[in-house]
């Protein structure tokens, strides 16, 4: 098994060199994930070329050939966003031999603090913070840089409900998704007037594996079919900012009229309880 970025996977399909003309090219980070399998599927029934990045070369080869049987062509890579200069490196190596039409970046982990303590470890918020934040946002720039030279091309970051609170049981994860969200719409008001459209999605729950496992619970609770198909309709309209589903946009407009004293016990309450 092949492994790193110094080493790419080959091409599952037809070279890039030759694909039909028109045909688009989608490349989705985090494809081996629930929420990335679930836009792998939406965009392969579109007849595109996608480029797929993730951890899991099982689950990617699965559902490069899954795109196959839809009518799509297919590539897989694997990924490690904690080598954030590899991941900017081999993007740009992907991007310089098949330019790249849309990119939707639906990578992330998310954890809370362990029960018994007071705050996540050092090492879990240096992992959240590169993972969600740093990485993707260094590989936006370093896309969204050649994309402006081209004068086109779409960016979507997926971010989270939970940047817009600062939960005290999941200060990593708010954090880093805080973070990717004001990048998110700096990189949009630098990259507009060069043809390229920044998107940031803002979802609250959605019903994959890794959400499964953290405990909780999770109102209004989205399919992933479902949050791909609204991801992709936002994107082919170039929206500046979607979340979803439409009742965690009143609850960030209540997390702002709050006053702190309020906000501060409602936030401690919502912690999950302890295993």
């Amino acid at each position: 098994m092949r492994h790193g970025y110094d080493l790419l996977s080959d091409l599952v399909e037809n070279n890039l060199n030759t694909l039909p003309s028109g045909r688009p090219n989608i490349l989705l980070l985090g494809a081996s994930g629930g929420l990335g399998g679930a836009l792998a599927a939406h965009y392969a029934q579109a007849g595109s070329h996608l480029i797929l990045l993730g951890r899991n070369t099982e689950r990617l080869e699965e559902l490069a050939q899954q795109c196959r049987v839809a009518g799509s062509t297919a590539e897989i890579q694997l990924c490690d966003l904690m080598q954030v200069e590899q991941a900017v490196s081999a993007l740009n190596d992907l991007d310089r031999r098949t330019p790249i039409d849309v990119a939707v970046f639906a990578a992330g982990q998310g954890d809370v603090r362990p029960a018994g303590s007071l705050v996540e470890s050092a090492e879990l918020v240096q992992r959240l913070g590169t993972v969600n934040f740093v990485a993707q946002a260094a590989m936006a720039a370093a896309l969204g840089e050649r994309m402006a030279v081209r004068d086109g091309g779409k960016i979507v970051l997926v971010g989270s409900a939970a940047s817009f609170h600062a939960l005290p049981f999941a200060a990593a994860y708010s954090g880093s998704k805080a973070g990717l969200t004001r990048f998110a719409d700096a990189l949009r008001i630098g990259l507009g007037p060069h043809g390229v459209s920044v998107t940031l999605v803002s979802p609250g729950f959605i019903d994959t594996a890794a959400a499964r496992q953290v405990s909780g619970p999770k109102p209004m609770m989205m399919s992933p079919a479902d949050a791909a198909r609204r991801i992709a309709d936002a994107t082919e309209k170039g929206l500046a900012h979607v979340i979803m589903p439409w009742p965690f946009a009143l609850l960030r407009l209540l997390d702002r009229m709050l006053p702190h004293f309020l906000k501060d016990r409602l936030l401690r309450s919502l912690a999950p309880p302890a295993d």
